[in-house]
């Protein structure tokens, strides 16, 4: 399989030369897709110079910041336009250990189509993270598999690879493009589509440099887009039985 790990970036200069080492030496035969969003801390001009230097690694500049999802949608529209057969998301900032992407590609020469790396099934395991970040995570992944019915552990996780027939099947134009509504939606949408999605154990790590780009707001806009999703999805459930019922003629495709 051809490899691509799209890493998003905005003001990570301190960690992407460690993390992207790391991440060649953990897979050397896989391509690394850095995306900078115009990085004020010359994130962009760094990435360049390691890139220089490894035929490996290439570097993809947007004008300015523009959210992660668009940053993820950008780095795989490029990565199937070159015919990579996996593309993976992985933070730069460290959180994401590169020495547990062979596992996530293992589960996908297993047969599943996307590999979820879950903080939250056994052998799952956060560490430097406060008491309420967890709760937060937990609580938000049960109520969305409350509301949705979606039966993931871990939907809101950044750690995952996918198969490229997963991407292009799913409308990339409509996903969800903010934070943990991106992560969700996009697994939604596979688990939908009828792909295989699995998880796969992996320990994250608080990052050491750099800041945070999660916020309350996206929490909040991804409770709310969450909570509006599974009540269209519910709708849809409750109209389908409706049809049935009165023996109205069924649609055809693949639902769930």
């Amino acid at each position: 399989m051809r490899v691509l790990v799209v890493v998003p970036t905005y003001n990570e200069a301190e960690s992407l030369p460690g993390t992207l080492g790391r991440l060649r030496g953990a897979v050397p035969a896989a391509d690394v897709l850095v995306v900078d969003d115009n990085s004020p801390d010359g994130t962009g001009d760094l990435a360049d110079a390691l890139a220089a230097d490894d035929p490996s690694v290439h570097v993809l500049h947007r004008a300015g910041k523009q959210g992660l999802g668009a940053a993820y949608v950008a780095g795989f529209r490029w990565g199937l336009g070159a015919g990579y057969d996996v593309l993976v998301e992985m933070d730069a900032d460290g959180s994401h250990q590169p020495e547990q992407l062979p596992a996530l590609l293992s589960a996908l020469e297993g047969g599943a189509d996307l590999a979820l790396g879950s903080r939250w099934v056994p052998g799952g395991a956060v560490h430097n993270w406060p008491r309420s970040r967890q709760v937060l995570s937990r609580g938000g992944n049960a109520y969305t598999r409350l509301v949705t019915g979606i039966g993931l552990r871990d939907a809101t996780g950044g750690f995952r690879a996918f198969r490229r027939e997963v991407l292009t099947a799913i409308d990339l134009d409509g996903v969800a493009s903010q934070g943990y509504c991106f992560q969700v939606d996009l697994a939604w949408r596979a688990v939908r589509a009828g792909f295989t999605v699995v998880e796969v154990p992996i320990d994250f790590v608080e990052r050491a440099v750099g800041e945070s780009k999660m916020s309350g707001a996206i929490v909040r806009e991804a409770l709310w887009k969450v909570t509006v999703w599974g009540a269209a999805h519910r709708a849809q459930q409750v109209t389908r039985v409706l049809r049935r019922g009165s023996g109205s003629p069924q649609e055809t495709g693949r639902t769930s």
